[in-house]
């Protein structure tokens, strides 16, 4: 016994295994990943994308609404791309029907 073989070890060949399962074995966790970002992610955001263009869609002149930034008024006037709000007596602005977050029950604006 020498002393380099004390430190050093014998490198051996090594075999291969060929495994005909192993291919979808290793996929598995990444399609469970993507199962999992669709039920968690995009399904939601879709969903609540959905609802909003429904709500825009379904805005009329009279309708309590908060638009983005949190301005709170009255729809005016509707127009293909434009939503024009009341947001005190004789003050009237345009925003875009996007812009539009929420639509409040009747009535909320005297309540505040």
């Amino acid at each position: 016994m020498s002393l380099s073989s004390l430190f050093i070890s014998n490198a051996y060949a090594q075999t291969t295994a060929t495994s005909s399962d192993g291919g979808i074995v290793q996929f598995l966790p990444l399609f469970v990943l993507i199962v999992v970002f669709y039920f968690l992610i995009l399904r939601p955001q879709q969903k609540r994308a959905k609802e909003q263009k429904s709500m825009i869609e379904a805005l009329q002149k009279g309708d309590e609404v908060v638009a983005a930034g949190g301005l709170l008024g009255r729809v005016s006037k509707l127009d293909e791309n434009y939503v024009s709000v009341e947001v005190a007596e004789g003050v009237i602005i345009n925003v875009q029907k996007s812009a539009v977050q929420t639509v409040l029950p009747k009535g909320t604006i005297k309540a505040i």
